[in-house]
């Protein structure tokens, strides 16, 4: 009794270190506010299924045929089993003939695990939003699609489990639009507020004190 007492104590106590993890490893590409929401989905799945969920948002330039699973030993020690490794690298080539980028891949830390999700389907929800040609930038493609395969993999892994996580994102492409405008509309209030609004607000302040 006196172990349980124990065992329970300590898993309260560790509890919020692990759930402040960050879930993803490396990111060259990814803006506060996906890596806060990726950081939250990667939480509750694996509060609620004990499933890690991983990713590398990288823009490193890698060679045609690089083998990604080797490449994700390098963060082996960074990583809790059992997990799923998502690896988004927009700058690795495809072919050699002609001048392709852009390479995702699914790495689990089990065959078993590999069962739960459709892989063809979490690669699709990415490729389907980076691949639209429109007056959204490059990274506002990649930030949104990184995040939607994350939300998708947490919700096949989640359903697998018959769970219904609360904090993914439906994987609809017509809500590309809507999450990129709320990206930049973030974006634009702070920049508005950095350059333009808080030096007059300083102006006004600073103005009513000399008097």
């Amino acid at each position: 009794m006196i172990k349980v007492k124990v065992r329970v104590t300590l898993l309260a106590l560790m509890l919020p270190l692990l759930l402040n993890a960050t879930h993803i490893l490396k990111n060259d590409i990814l803006k506060i506010e996906i890596s806060n929401k990726i950081n939250e989905m990667g939480d509750e799945l694996f509060l609620r299924t004990g499933i890690h969920e991983y990713v590398i948002a990288t823009n490193e330039h890698f060679p045609v045929g690089f083998n990604f699973v080797e490449y994700s030993k390098k963060y082996e020690a960074d990583m809790s089993k059992p997990y799923v490794l998502f690896i988004f690298a927009p700058q690795a080539l495809r072919t050699k003939d002609i001048i392709a980028k852009g390479r995702v891949a699914l790495i689990p830390s089990s065959e078993e695990l590999r069962t739960l999700y459709d892989e063809n389907d979490v690669l699709d929800s990415v490729i389907g939003v980076v691949s639209q040609i429109d007056q959204n930038s490059n990274e506002d493609r990649d930030n949104v699609g990184v995040l939607q395969a994350f939300s998708e993999l947490a919700e096949e892994i989640g359903k697998s489990k018959g769970i219904e996580l609360e904090t993914i994102i439906p994987n609809d492409t017509r809500n590309f639009a809507s999450v990129l405008r709320i990206i930049i509309y973030i974006g634009t209030l702070f920049v508005v507020w950095i350059f333009f609004l808080r030096p007059l607000y300083m102006r006004i302040k600073n103005g009513k004190k000399s008097k």
